[in-house]
């Protein structure tokens, strides 16, 4: 069973019932067993005989959110190495002196 990433459901608005299955690591029996009997852990739409599942039920499920994250904030550096050539090392600060 392939692995769905998230980027992948929060491509579309609804998913089909096997793309929903892999990301909650269901087997396909099990997957169409819960949506016949209304007891699939999110939302199933049905249509006909295909199942469709709403993206962002199904994200809320997997615990993140609908919409990509903005930009992440700025990351902490490390502080660089203080070393004989840069500017802040003692030896560099004397021979400004």
């Amino acid at each position: 069973m392939k692995p769905v990433s998230i980027a992948q459901l929060r491509a579309t608005a609804t998913v089909d019932l096997m793309t929903a299955a892999r990301a909650l690591r269901l087997g396909r029996t099990k997957a169409y067993e819960l949506a016949r009997n209304d007891q699939f852990p999110c939302r199933v739409i049905r249509i006909g005989e295909v199942y469709r599942i709403p993206t962002p039920g199904l994200l809320e499920l997997l615990g993140v959110t609908a919409e990509e994250p903005r930009a992440p904030a700025m990351v902490a550096q490390r502080p660089q190495p203080v070393t004989a050539t840069s500017p802040m090392h003692p030896a560099a600060l004397r021979r400004r002196s």
